[in-house]
């Protein structure tokens, strides 16, 4: 079924690529400055949108081994991945049960965790095993002392966590069958070759970026080139999209050899895996996954976003994931050349733009900015932010099961 899907957009996208055409919205949106720039506002979404609605935390091969753990904050919530001796994911607050001092800080690999402070000793699922000078400390049920446990959700190679333990919503419900789309880039089993964080403007601004191609042949002349497309078609699963460029042709790298293909002459069997995942997949609310090539091999840079401490910041993470760990020397710096490109048309032009772009709305001049019909990503995305941050816990519940029903017919 996931197959026949990918096929059915694909061909869609070749049929408006034959004809010259693009799907467009149905009209101009205008979405106020202050949505930018209000800290009222921003602190809303971080408490509405990121401590509430699953977030992909990681990709799977991060963690790959048994007892590997990956310690991180995400607005305010200090949060532990631990991969469990069964192979499953599971997810904690990453607080001591005595005091609340951080159990872990990085990555590494761990069978338990004990706290620096006093001593206490958690097993890497979560329970506590020990207390230091029990006899002094007193008489307590340490079954009733574990550490909190978040909703955690693996899929398609990628992990998903609610930062809120009492959230009913099912993550799997939240994906609208997104993620059954997501297995055709096969990460389960990849390897995850580099990664790095770079500073960005509002987590909008910088998001914005990630949901529309209008920006691409003007912003990126001068790395991906003037002549580069400039078109795209918009899918939505719920809240989560994919946009490709509508082309008759893909472009096949195999090795060093660049290879057209005329989708047009090609059998639905045999359109090749990495046509069927081309262009920027987004997942609401903070990550675009999009493929490339480096040492011969296939690869994907994974863009996972954040809000940052103060309205006009944010962070974002490449990981930047390889079908095989390269081998030779001049595979690994093929692999690191392509990554390195990747930052400079993210950090020097996407993120440097949008930082002068939020400097320049924070003025308060400017009352509303514009997304066009043919920019629908973001305004599907905007659309979804304001829906989700007045819905009540209820109401989630009831959008992401009638949007999973929705996607299974």
């Amino acid at each position: 079924m996931s197959r026949e899907t990918l096929v059915e957009m694909t061909r869609n996208l070749v049929a408006h690529g034959a004809a010259d055409t693009m799907e467009y919205a149905e009209d101009i949106v205008r979405v106020p400055a202050s949505a930018y720039t209000d800290p009222d506002v921003f602190e809303t979404e971080k408490r509405q949108i990121f401590r509430r609605l699953p977030l992909m935390v990681a990709p799977s091969c991060e963690l790959a081994n048994v007892g590997d753990f990956k310690a991180m904050d995400i607005c305010g919530v200090p949060l532990l991945l631990s991969r469990q001796k069964d192979g499953s994911m599971g997810a904690f607050l990453n607080m001591c049960t005595h005091r609340g001092n951080p159990l872990a800080a990085g990555c590494g690999n761990a069978s338990r965790f004990t706290c620096g402070y006093h001593g206490w000793t958690f097993k890497a699922d979560g329970d506590l095993i020990g207390v230091a000078d029990s006899k002094d400390f007193g008489p307590i049920d340490k079954s009733q002392h574990c550490l909190t446990k978040f909703p955690v959700y693996e899929s398609a190679g990628l992990i998903w966590v609610t930062l809120d333990p009492h959230s009913k919503l099912s993550i799997a419900d939240y994906l609208c069958g997104y993620d059954d789309l997501l297995k055709a880039f096969e990460f389960e089993g990849w390897t995850l070759f580099a990664q790095r964080t770079l500073p960005g403007p509002n987590w909008k601004t910088a998001y914005d970026g990630y949901l529309d191609f209008y920006h691409l042949p003007v912003l990126h002349k001068d790395t991906f080139g003037a002549d580069f497309y400039n078109r795209a078609n918009y899918f939505a699963f719920g809240p989560h999209q994919r946009l490709s460029t509508p082309s008759k042709f893909a472009i096949k790298v195999s090795g060093d050899d660049d290879q057209q293909l005329d989708l047009e002459a090609l059998a639905d069997d045999d359109l090749p895996q990495e046509v069927l995942v081309q262009g920027v997949w987004t997942i609401f609310p903070h990550i675009s996954i999009a493929s490339f090539y480096g040492g011969g091999q296939r690869g994907a840079m994974i863009s996972q976003l954040f809000p940052g401490e103060k309205v006009g910041e944010s962070f974002t993470t490449q990981f930047y994931v390889m079908e095989n760990q390269p081998e030779t020397p001049e595979q690994v710096q093929a692999a690191h050349d392509q990554f390195n490109f990747l930052e400079i048309v993210v950090r020097d032009e996407d993120y440097a733009t949008g930082k002068r772009q939020q400097q320049a709305l924070a003025s308060g001049l400017m009352k509303e900015v514009l997304f066009g019909r043919n920019e629908k990503g973001g305004q599907v995305f905007h659309q979804w932010v304001e829906r989700l941050v007045n819905a009540s816990d209820d109401d989630l519940m009831a959008i992401f099961a009638g949007e999973q029903r929705q996607a299974a017919e």
